[in-house]
């Protein structure tokens, strides 16, 4: 079964909310002219009732029926009847009053074949026991047609109001999710080569400018992510046409000409290196791809992050003493993660300060240790990098230099995006921090339970 549109369903509860407000006004309006109705007929009885009590005051038996007759002809619809204390009917001014009629005194409402009587018992003399009954009878049915025409009006116009509002309500929410239709039209219209599109957030309502800013929101990183898979594509293709131009060329002019042993060998080395070179680039790239899939999964053991460091430092100290620069490191903490993966994202880190640091500079390591979280920051002394280029800085083969560094692995641009999905696989954060004279990279890492 097709289920109904937002606009179908918007028109139905608008027409439902108008019918059950007109239906409850309409009975309301009923209710209060039929209590006005009873109130008038009350009032035009009681007042009969006292004219017939003086009328029927010290009268003879024999000018009784012509002071009654005289006194009920000034009102035509309504009727009199006399009983005496023994049950006895006295009297009846016609001979349409029904037989039975409601005994007990007050005002009470009776139907006799299609007319409508308002009844009102009291005694003719309150002050005695053994006092006749009058029993006045006021036909109403004029009144009743016009509550049934009432009725019927209601009817009707609770009908035609919701039918009414229906419409209107279908209308109303068509045009009030136009919005929506612009965004489904946005969306139907999104490819790879049209995620510049963009809602007008300014014309939008503001129960929907919120959802317009995700969705554009949304379009933006969808942009980023595929501008970033496209540049990463053609790194790869980059990163590895320069080897595999290497290896056909070397490979090529050694096959020119017979040689000597040696020569096989030495070009043999060579090609080694080039793939030696191209596995560890295939490998980052798998690990990297692990990360993407939420494959890491760290080994949680507890580490003193000042002994892992040290043992960091001394193996980057003669690097560092040929470069001139300076290394050291302050701050204890122990934490829980897995000693290789932290190893390597800090040897990323503390690579990378060394090649960027000038000589008589300086490589500081530098632990903190927090409430809930374990810091370390690795900054070194040199050229800053400019803010533009801070949030691309854990892209893959991203290099801040434009001059791209090509013959390692290390110098391939993936150092910095490993050490973020290590980090991230502890459940950590990485940031950069950068101003003229240095930079400085900070991890946050959970302590753990």
């Amino acid at each position: 079964m097709r289920r109904l549109s937002l606009s179908s369903r918007l028109a139905l509860l608008f027409a439902a909310c108008t019918a059950v407000v007109s239906l409850f006004a309409g009975v309301l309006f009923n209710r209060a002219s039929e209590a006005h109705f009873i109130e008038l007929d009350q009032q035009q009885l009681d007042g009969k009732l006292i004219g017939l009590r003086r009328a029927l005051q010290d009268v003879q038996p024999a000018q009784r029926e012509t002071r009654l007759a005289d006194e009920l002809s000034r009102q035509a619809d309504l009727s009199l009847r006399i009983t005496g204390s023994d049950g006895q009917r006295w009297y009846d001014s016609s001979t349409q009053i029904p037989k039975d009629l409601p005994q007990p005194p007050g005002l009470s409402t009776i139907s006799n074949d299609g007319t409508d009587y308002r009844v009102l018992n009291a005694p003719l003399y309150p002050d005695k026991a053994d006092s006749p009954q009058l029993t006045l009878l006021l036909d109403i049915t004029h009144h009743q047609h016009f509550l049934q025409r009432m009725q019927h009006l209601i009817w009707l116009t609770v009908g035609l109001s919701a039918v009414a509002t229906a419409l209107l309500g279908a209308w109303a929410a068509r045009s009030g999710l136009r919005p929506l239709r612009r965004m489904s039209a946005v969306a139907r219209g999104i490819s790879a080569q049209s995620l510049n599109a963009r809602l007008p957030e300014a014309q939008m309502p503001p129960e929907l400018a919120e959802m317009a800013h995700s969705f554009n929101a949304m379009l933006a990183r969808l942009d980023d992510s595929f501008q970033r898979l496209s540049a990463f594509s053609a790194d790869i293709a980059h990163e590895l046409r320069t080897p595999l131009s290497n290896l056909l060329t070397h490979t090529q002019v050694t096959l020119t000409r017979p040689r000597p042993i040696e020569d096989y060998r030495e070009a043999l080395h060579s090609n080694l290196e080039e793939l030696q070179w191209m596995a560890q680039l295939v490998n980052d790239m798998l690990y990297l791809a692990k990360a993407d899939h939420g494959l890491l999964m760290p080994k949680r053991e507890p580490l003193e992050l000042a002994d892992e460091t040290d043992v960091l430092l001394e193996f980057f100290a003669p690097l560092a003493e040929d470069a001139g620069v300076r290394l050291s490191r302050e701050g204890y903490a122990r934490i829980e993660g897995d000693r290789s993966m932290l190893r390597r994202a800090l040897s990323n880190l503390l690579d990378n300060a060394l090649r960027f640091t000038p000589a008589e500079g300086y490589v500081s390591l530098r632990i903190v240790d927090q409430p809930n979280a374990v810091g370390i920051s690795v900054e070194n002394s040199g050229e800053g990098i400019s803010a533009e280029l801070l949030p691309r800085l854990f892209d893959r083969f991203y290099r801040a230099d434009p001059a791209r560094q090509e013959g390692s692995s290390e110098h391939a641009g993936l150092g910095l995006a490993i050490t973020q999905s290590i980090v991230r696989a502890h459940g950590g954060q990485i940031r950069c921090e950068s101003e003229a004279k240095w930079t400085r990279f900070v991890i946050e890492l959970p302590k753990g339970d």
